[in-house]
Parts: C-alpha cells; sequence; structure tokens
C-alpha cells in the first residue's frame, strides 16, 4: 500500500461529501520522518527530484538523498543553534538545496518561512524583527545576498545569516560543516498542532499577513497532487513556482512526494516560453501545472512542434484561465486545461478532479475536504446561479479542516474577522453552476462598482481577451466622480497591431457586442508589460496604485 493510502483513506462517492472522518494520521506526524525517510527506507533509489540549471546542468536525487541530506542539514542548523521552535528563513529561489532545507527544518521543528527573493533589505528587516527570526539561509545571488547583508543594518534582532547554495563575501556558506556532521538525525518529537510554515503573503492593504500552517498541512495536499495534478507513482511533475511562493508547497513537495511521484525543477531567472517546452519533453514530464498567463506564452511559441507526449495532465490555478486561451491550447495540444483554486491559506478548495465527469468552464467542483457555500454579505446562503462570497463550514463545530491554516501571525483579529460567524471567508466572490461546478468572479477587493453595478473584472477580461490584437489584459476600476468607478482595460497587444485610437474603437466596440452596456472598459491603456505578482499573477492592485499616483501628479 502507498504512503497517501496509508494516511488518508479516501471513499469518493457520487455526491463528494466531506470526508473528514476518513483521515487517519498520528499525533506527531511529521512529513520529513513519516514520508521522506520512510519512503527512502522503503524504496531508497527511486527518484525524488530532476533539477536542471540555466546552462543545462542536470542532477537527479533519490528519497535516499533527500533523507540523508536532510539529516546533514538539520544537524548543522542544529550545530548553528537552531532549535524546535525557532523560525528560519529561507530565501532560495530554485536551488535545489531548499528541499534539503526546508525538510531539515521540518524534522528539526523549527518553523521555515519560504520567502520571495525579490524582497528587498526592509522587507527581510521587517519579517526578522517580527518573528525573531534565528537563521536566513539564502541561494548565493548577488540581488538576494545584497538585500540580506543589508537587512542587518535595518534589523534590531540579530539573526544568523547563510548563503544556501555556494559561498558568497560578506555571508557564511551553510554546507561549509558538511562533512563534520552525520548523515542520521535523531527524532524531535514534534506534534500536528505544532507551527510547521509561515508564509508572509500580501494583501491589498497594510503589510504582509503572517500565514500559519501546522504539520497536518501536507496531508491535504494528497488531494491537490492525487486527484486534481494527477500525478502517479513513478512519474514526474512540473509546477511552475518559486519556492518562495505557496504554490512551491502545491506543486514541488508535498502532496507529490506522498504519490512517490518525482518532480521538475528548473533553476531559471528569466522565463522564456520555449525553455519550459524543452524541459517537458527533454525529461518527459508526466502532469503540469503553471498560472494562466503561462500558458497564454506557451502558445506564442509552435508548441505543437514539441513531443509533449508524455504529458498526461495541465492544470492552472491563480487566476482565472480566459476561456480563448483554453481552447487554443485544447486545439493545439489536445487536452483539456483543468482548472483549481485555493489561497496561501488553505489548500485546494475547489478543481476539475481526475475523477468528476468531464471537464466544466470555471474551477470546478468542491473538494472532498471542504463543506462549501456561497454567501451574501450578511453570511445567508445565495441562490444556484447567484453570486456570492465563497466560504467553508467546518463540518465539526469548532473544528479547522485539514489543510486550513490555524492563524495568522500575531493578529488574532484578523483571523477573528476571517472565521466571522463560524465561517471560513475567503473574501473570493463566485458563482455556482446547475451542475455544481464553481466559476471565479473576483476577489471582494478586486470588485468594481460603476454606477451602482458589481463587475467583476474575470468576466470582462474573458470577453476582452476574445479580440484577435489582444495578448494580455487585466481589468481594474479607476477613480471616477460621477459613476464611483470607470472600468479599465490595461493591454498588452500581439505582434503587428498598433495601440491607435482606432484599436481602441475596435476593442470597445467588440466587448459592446457581447456583453451589457454596464461592462464595457470606459478607459483602454495600451502597456509594453502588465505588472504581475512573484507568482504571476496580474496585480490589479499595482496597476490601481499607479494610476492613483498619475491622477495625483495631474492636480
Amino acid at each position: 500500500m502507498s504512503l497517501d493510502q496509508e494516511y488518508m483513506e479516501l471513499v469518493l462517492d457520487q455526491n463528494q461529501e466531506p470526508i473528514h472522518a476518513k483521515f487517519h494520521y498520528k499525533d506527531n506526524f511529521n512529513f520529513g520522518y513519516d514520508v521522506v525517510d520512510e519512503i527512502a527506507k522503503r524504496h531508497p533509489e527511486k527518484r525524488a527530484m530532476v533539477y536542471q540549471d540555466i546552462h543545462g546542468n542536470v542532477k537527479e536525487f533519490t528519497f535516499k538523498d533527500i533523507s540523508e541530506q536532510s539529516n546533514v542539514a538539520a544537524n548543522i542548523l542544529k550545530a548553528k543553534g537552531v532549535k524546535k521552535g525557532d523560525y528560519v528563513m529561507l530565501l532560495m529561489k530554485r536551488r535545489y538545496q531548499y528541499w534539503f532545507l526546508v525538510v531539515a527544518c521540518h524534522k528539526l521543528g523549527a518553523i521555515a518561512i519560504p520567502t520571495s527573493h525579490m524582497v528587498t533589505g526592509e522587507d527581510i528587516a521587517e519579517r526578522v524583527d517580527k518573528a525573531s527570526i534565528k537563521a536566513v539561509i539564502c541561494a548565493a545571488d548577488k540581488h538576494v545576498c545584497q538585500s540580506v547583508i543589508e537587512a542587518k543594518k535595518y534589523a534590531k534582532t540579530e539573526f544568523l545569516t547563510f548563503t544556501g547554495d555556494f559561498p558568497y563575501e560578506g555571508l557564511d556558506y551553510f554546507w561549509e560543516m558538511e562533512g563534520q556532521v552525520e548523515k542520521n538525525l535523531d527524532r524531535v518529537d514534534t506534534k500536528v498542532e505544532d507551527p510547521m510554515l509561515l508564509y508572509f503573503t500580501s494583501g491589498t492593504t497594510g503589510s504582509p499577513k503572517g500565514v500559519l500552517h501546522n504539520y497536518s498541512y501536507p496531508l491535504a495536499h494528497i488531494m491537490t497532487a492525487k486527484y486534481w495534478h494527477g500525478c502517479i507513482d513513478g512519474g514526474l511533475h512540473f509546477t511552475i513556482a518559486d519556492t518562495g511562493w505557496a504554490k512551491s508547497a502545491w506543486g514541488k513537495l508535498y502532496g507529490q512526494w506522498f504519490c512517490e511521484c518525482a518532480i521538475v525543477v528548473y533553476d531559471y531567472d528569466t522565463f522564456i516560453a520555449h525553455e519550459i517546452l524543452d524541459i517537458l519533453q527533454k525529461f518527459k514530464v508526466t502532469s503540469f501545472c503553471a498560472p494562466p498567463t503561462i500558458y497564454n506564452y506557451l502558445l506564442r511559441v509552435q508548441v505543437e512542434n514539441y513531443d509533449l507526449s508524455s504529458v498526461r495532465e495541465y492544470v492552472t490555478a491563480g487566476e482565472a484561465m480566459p476561456k480563448e486561451i483554453a481552447k487554443e491550447f485544447r486545439r493545439r495540444v489536445g487536452i483539456q486545461i483543468r482548472e483549481g483554486f485555493g489561497q496561501t491559506e488553505t489548500t485546494l478548495i475547489t478543481a476539475n478532479f481526475t475523477f468528476t465527469k468531464g471537464i466544466r468552464e470555471g474551477v470546478g467542483f468542491a473538494s472532498p475536504l471542504y463543506d462549501l457555500l456561497l454567501v451574501d454579505s450578511k453570511d445567508q446562503e445565495v441562490k444556484r446561479g447567484e453570486v456570492g462570497e465563497l466560504v467553508i463550514r467546518p463540518t465539526k463545530e469548532n473544528q479547522i479542516p485539514l489543510g486550513i491554516f490555524y492563524n495568522y501571525f500575531q493578529d488574532e483579529e484578523r483571523y477573528k474577522e476571517i472565521w466571522k460567524n463560524g465561517l471560513y471567508h475567503t473574501k473570493d466572490k463566485m458563482y455556482q453552476d446547475e451542475d455544481g461546478s464553481y466559476h471565479f468572479t473576483s476577489r471582494n477587493d478586486d470588485v468594481i462598482k460603476s454606477s451602482g453595478y458589481r463587475i467583476g473584472p474575470s468576466e470582462v477580461e474573458d470577453i476582452v481577451h476574445r479580440h484577435p490584437a489582444v495578448g494580455e489584459v487585466a481589468v481594474t476600476g479607476y477613480p471616477d466622480p460621477t459613476r464611483g468607478q470607470l472600468i479599465k482595460a490595461t493591454i498588452v497587444l500581439k505582434e503587428g497591431f498598433t495601440g491607435d485610437r482606432k484599436l481602441v474603437n475596435e476593442i470597445r466596440n467588440f466587448v459592446k457586442s457581447q456583453v451589457a452596456s454596464y461592462k464595457i472598459p470606459r478607459m483602454i491603456e495600451f502597456v509594453e508589460e502588465i505588472p504581475k505578482t512573484t507568482s504571476g499573477k496580474i496585480n490589479r492592485v499595482a496597476i490601481r496604485q499607479m494610476d492613483l499616483e498619475k491622477l495625483e501628479q495631474n492636480r
């Protein structure tokens, strides 16, 4: 019996009822010992990771390698004074050593803080002081190292600093003690309720939220990997994600290794579409996950010229998938992209799963892990077909469902707010079609309020994207004294098109022919590039902020 079956006895009936009662795991479950080390004992030479850097150098690691190297890393951390309950920040980009380090933190009982390499010195210092971080381990990248060195000037808290792949002047080299410590590690006693991961995730206002997950978190990602990604024993899964983003935990670690499926790590700095296709073809990847933007770029090269016959599953999340991209990808590649939805605070909430009958448009059906509702502003359930906020209802009173974070770091008030009336509020707007599939419309914060109407940006983006001149589009609200907000479309044009007044009118008339008049973009701006978050999502907050700054300058 495989590990995913041992730790999660799934019984999926036709109604897809919540199955919390079907989960069985030990109170002291620890992913490092009970999954990585266990697979290493059973199948020491089984492939766990295929790594390639931008120069084409390839390394393969077995589960035995991951087990031993994570023990070495844990012993080095211990020798440096890091112990259970300490916080360790990991700024490792896509370096393969990240996987040794994060598993080492889990084994040691230290709380890992995976962090984007895009943070500044001030960002790092703020997090160090807030969480009393004991150590920061970073990739030996000039920008990242300089940010860490700079953070030492700003932070009030003293902290250890290391590079986790190569030496770099001004920082200690983490693996310098590698030959002096053992590859064995005495088990540290951890409980499933103990903190394991801390993600600082940006919101639309204020400082980043600290999202805390405990040791039960990896278990919920069996659903992510096995029943959404379609990971298979002995397969090879490739998720496009930097290690500082929670999507890396979704697609490059927990669920995949539970399924004894290896992961692909491509260590690049600049995204180039044909390089991703080269990876898929070269390593015979079996399942692939990327945000919609990536699929859009893949379609701009001759995707059909690559041998992608090994890829059985394509999935996407992060933002709404434009229908035109999904349709074109299926036409040219022959496989339907299956959408999913979740948050840094959760695991996979909805998806077009491998076991659902047919693939629906939208973000799919409720995960069997969760009891979902769509509610209005008073937390009353809305009718089928009406837009409401997606909330999760615990199946047992006061019991946090598996995979849902257990607190915001040092922010109990914010946590109470998100659990208002006994419901977990995602702050995401959706509607459910007659078949039960969910369709994302917007974040609460992204809803455009214009002339008394509430408009979700994704529904307008989907229409604008159908115009043959449009390569990418982001729809946001623009301040207007009469309407409250105007609908603005920020557009990157395809090659060969010119962003003139004639094209503006053409796009506006195109949208007008397909939607109600109040959904037509009153403003259209052509740009070279749309702002993105480090995880590849459209950064609507940045667009709105730039618009506000321009307004201030023109006053």
